[in-house]
């Protein structure tokens, strides 16, 4: 079999649930309706915080970029999985494939980072409250999200540009619904031993390092809130973190479901269902934890949907 970048630019095949082809128009509605509930929902609060000034506040800017990293995170590929499944094709580029690679990593360790930088923003809320305003000043808060897209960017790069020295002459055959990098090096056919060092590089320094802040910060507010005195303060600071409690904890819950579902079975099935789940279920759901579980965030989604039809009719007047 003729070598992949040597010779040639070759295709590679997204297997996905191919496997079942009865199944095909149930899993493109299935799919179909939560990407667009997740773009729908994480659109919408990227709305209400920009047109609701209650919610100009670090916390619903960082939720704001979190949800845009969410948008572009599932956009990365499931559009891609539904025009396949719609056209019954299973064939992706190889630039079609690199381009996934990088934007797949770029956005997921900016969600990483987001998370990070929001266990802080909540460390300084709890645990420094009269100086909050201060240290989550608005040119901080900018400089900190700038940062988490140019970390993301840098760790991304790397990753992706050395899969190019890479000669694929086995299989192009990937048991997922996108390009994910390692199913993409096992199928290379030259040593990956740089490839492998440059991931577990960026993992530790992308991966470890803020999930260590994060441990950090949750330690610090729990010891926090455990020497409160009053009930109701305790269940107000509380409050204040749960929603992204929930999402940190549905975020790596995840991610680690991927990790042991790899290790423990060979199951091509199994390791899909877990990456789908990591893909689009996890940033679908992100919107509903933020809007249940936090007032202000409901009061402006409410305010934001009264609002819908008058701001249609002007668009629709401005048109015509």
């Amino acid at each position: 079999m003729e070598r992949g970048n040597q010779t040639g630019i070759r295709n590679f095949l997204l297997l996905g649930f191919a496997e079942n082809p009865d199944l095909q128009p149930l899993l493109f509605g299935l799919f179909l309706s939560m990407y667009l509930v997740t773009f729908t929902g994480n659109l919408a609060i990227i709305l209400a915080v920009i047109s609701d000034s209650h919610l100009h506040t670090p916390m619903y800017f960082f939720l704001s970029n979190l949800s845009f990293a969410d948008i572009a995170f599932t956009s990365t590929t499931i559009p891609k999985m539904l025009w396949n499944i719609q056209k019954q094709s299973q064939i992706i580029t190889y630039a079609g494939c690199l381009s996934q690679v990088f934007f797949f990593i770029v956005f997921g360790c900016l969600d990483n980072l987001l998370l990070t930088v929001m266990a802080y923003d909540r460390f300084v809320a709890i645990c420094h409250p009269l100086h909050y305003m201060v240290i989550m000043n608005p040119r901080v808060c900018r400089l900190l999200a700038l940062g988490s897209w140019c970390l993301s960017v840098t760790g991304s790069l790397p990753e992706t540009l050395t899969i190019l020295r890479l000669s694929f002459c086995r299989s192009m055959k990937i048991p997922h619904s996108f390009c994910d990098l390692p199913e993409v090096l096992k199928l290379a056919c030259s040593d990956t031993l740089i490839n492998n060092t440059v991931v577990y590089f960026v993992t530790i320094i992308l991966g470890v390092f803020p999930v260590s802040g994060i441990l950090f910060s949750y330690s610090k507010i729990f010891s926090s809130i455990l020497r409160i005195s009053s009930v109701r303060s305790k269940y107000k600071a509380f409050s204040t973190c749960g929603s992204h409690f929930s999402v940190v904890s549905l975020f790596y819950g995840t991610g680690l479901g991927i990790y042991l579902s790899s290790a423990v079975t060979s199951s091509s099935m199994t390791s899909l269902v877990a990456s789908m789940m990591y893909t689009i279920v996890t940033p679908m759901l992100n919107p509903f934890i933020y809007s249940l579980r936090n007032r202000d965030m409901k009061g402006a989604l409410v305010r934001l949907i009264s609002r819908a039809p008058s701001l249609i009719h002007r668009a629709f007047r401005g048109l015509s």
